[in-house]
């Protein structure tokens, strides 16, 4: 597989890890069909229309794990929509544990892959898409299995509307380079950052999730990248 011909459906990673809890499973049986977005039907032409309640506008989180920084923007910002793509199973579980305890109702959820999900919305329907601590694919062998690729690149940009932007966090720095130096060659996005605090430090209000403190103890400092859609079109 090259960079520019990233199959959709493709998928690297675990899907399952511990067993569930009774009441996980429970949650995964009932609740989790309730939210799922239905990708075999065609997408609405609005995105809005996916939720019971009334959202402003739509972002995205690719990967989010145990679920603390999505449920933690969804509480905060109640106006907005929310979908969250997780293909490991016990994240999944964990997040819809906090959308239970909490009623949340401005998250969909997606169990598969992101880049399937990004052909499927319409054009320029997420204003902001999150990628929070990857899975980093640390040797070289592996670097077509990241998620930043041209070809994700291109889908991105054809999601996100000018002015949206394209948000990044890793503590492994090979990582952090591929993105920048994908993402700098990229004309439909630009990265936002003039000065160095604006990369070493999260932006305001940023959620820090349990991988992300855990990099902390050990040692590792995230990056903080984000990049705004321009007007550019291909």
């Amino acid at each position: 597989m090259t960079e520019s011909a990233r199959p959709h459906g493709s998928f690297f990673g675990r899907r399952k890890g511990h067993k569930l809890r009774l009441h996980q499973a429970d949650l995964i049986a009932q609740l989790l069909p309730q939210l799922s977005v239905d990708m075999s039907s065609p997408a609405p032409s609005d995105l809005r229309a996916l939720f019971d309640v009334a959202v402003d506008a739509v972002r995205l989180e690719i990967g989010f794990g145990g679920g603390e920084h999505l449920v933690a923007e969804a509480l905060a910002h109640p106006q907005l929509g929310f979908i969250g793509c997780e293909p490991y199973v016990n994240g999944m579980a964990k997040i819809l544990a906090q959308i239970e305890t909490h009623e949340i109702r401005n998250i969909r959820l997606v169990a598969g892959d992101a880049a399937e999900l990004l052909a499927w919305v319409p054009p320029q329907s997420l204003t902001r898409i999150d990628l929070i601590h990857p899975d980093p694919w640390p040797k070289r062998r592996h670097w077509k299995r990241r998620f930043v690729q041209d070809a994700t690149i291109v889908a991105m940009a054809r999601a996100i509307p000018p002015g949206g932007e394209f948000r990044f966090v890793c503590d492994i720095d090979s990582y952090v380079e591929w993105t920048l130096a994908h993402l700098v060659r990229a004309p439909q996005f630009e990265w936002l950052a003039q000065h160095a605090d604006d990369w070493r430090l999260p932006w305001p209000n940023y959620t820090m999730t349990r991988y992300g403190r855990k990099a902390t103890r050990e040692g590792r400092r995230a990056s903080y990248l984000r990049f705004r859609r321009t007007n550019i079109s291909q």
